[in-house]
C-alpha cells in the first residue's frame, strides 16, 4: 500500500484520531484488491461512499494529513468506472469536489449532498443500469461516526449487485449509549438493525452472558444473510482500537454474496497483522 499522507491545501479538513490511518490503509488496500480483481470480470465497476467527507483528514494533535476514502478509491491502479460520493455537510462536499477535480479530473463522479438515508433514491438513480451482456458490480464503503446508517438504506442498495464494507460503531457509539438505546422511545438501534423486537432478543443474549457489541454484530450479520449475503463471523470483523487508551472503537465488516470477496478481505486482514506489501 502506498503512502497516504498529503499536503495541506487550505480546504476544510476534519480532525481524526491516529487510529484512522490504519482504517484508511485497510480500505485503500481493499479498493485495490476489489477493483483489480474484478476489472476483467465486470464491464462496469462502481464505487459508492455514503459518508465521504472532504477527501482529506488531519490526525489530531499532529500536523499530518491523510487521504480519505474517496481519494484512495480514485487512486486505485485500476480505477472504478463510476464514483458516487454522498456527504451531508455542504462545505465538506464542496472541498471534496475541489480535491477530486484536482486529483482525478477525468473521473466519472457524482456528488450528492445530504444524509444518505434520505438521499437513497438519488444514490440508486446514479448507479449505472445492469443489462444483459453489460454487468455492473458495485463496492460501497459505509463509514459513519455512529450507528446512524439505517438498515433500510443498506437493504435498498442490496437490490443491486453490490458488496459492502461497513464500519459498525459497536463500541464508540452503541456500547457507550446502551442505556439510551434501551429506552423504548429511542429507535436508533431498531433503524440500524431493521429489527423492531431487538430488545427482547438482547434480554435473552444478556441473560446468557452476551456482550452488547457482539450481540449487535451478530444480529446485523443475520440480517445481511436474509438479503442473500454470506454470514460474516465476529472474528473476521476487523477491530480498530483507540490510540489513546487502546479501547475498542468499532469493527470493519465486509458483506458480499461471493466467497472471492472474503478471500480479498482475508488478504487485507493478513496485511493488517503482518504489515506486508501486496503486489498488483
Amino acid at each position: 500500500m502506498g503512502e497516504i499522507t498529503v499536503e495541506d491545501d487550505g480546504l476544510p479538513c476534519p480532525e481524526v484520531g491516529a487510529w484512522a490511518e490504519d482504517k484508511y490503509k485497510l480500505v485503500g488496500l481493499y479498493d485495490r484488491l476489489f477493483s483489480t480483481g474484478m476489472k476483467n470480470k465486470w464491464p462496469t465497476g462502481v464505487y459508492i461512499d455514503l459518508y465521504s467527507g472532504p477527501g482529506f483528514v488531519r490526525v489530531r494533535g499532529t500536523g499530518r494529513m491523510l487521504m480519505g476514502s474517496p481519494l484512495l478509491a480514485l487512486g486505485a491502479p485500476d480505477p472504478f468506472d463510476k464514483y458516487i460520493f454522498c456527504e451531508s455537510d455542504p462545505e465538506l462536499l464542496g472541498a471534496l469536489q475541489s480535491r477530486v477535480s484536482r486529483y482525478s479530473s477525468k473521473a466519472n463522479a457524482t456528488f450528492i449532498c445530504g444524509d444518505c438515508n434520505e438521499k437513497i433514491d438519488e444514490i440508486c438513480a446514479s448507479i449505472p443500469m445492469h443489462s444483459p451482456g453489460h454487468g455492473v458490480l458495485t463496492f460501497c464503503f459505509v463509514d459513519p461516526f455512529d450507528i446512524s446508517i439505517k438498515f433500510s438504506t443498506v437493504k435498498r442498495l442490496s437490490s443491486y449487485l453490490i458488496d459492502f464494507l461497513i464500519l459498525l460503531a459497536l463500541h464508540s457509539d452503541a456500547n457507550r449509549n446502551i442505556e439510551n438505546y434501551l429506552n423504548p422511545a429511542n429507535s436508533k438501534v431498531e433503524d440500524f438493525l431493521g429489527l423492531p423486537d431487538w430488545r427482547e432478543e438482547w434480554k435473552i443474549a444478556e441473560s446468557r452472558g452476551g456482550q452488547f457489541p457482539r450481540f449487535l454484530a451478530e444480529e446485523y450479520s443475520g440480517q445481511m444473510v436474509k438479503l442473500g449475503y454470506i454470514r460474516q463471523r465476529w472474528d473476521r470483523m476487523k477491530q480498530v482500537r483507540s490510540d489513546e487508551k487502546n479501547l475498542p472503537l468499532y469493527r470493519l465488516s465486509l458483506f458480499s454474496r461471493h466467497e472471492r470477496a472474503y478471500q480479498y478481505w482475508d488478504d487485507v486482514l493478513k496485511y493488517s497483522s503482518d504489515q506486508q506489501n501486496f503486489k498488483f
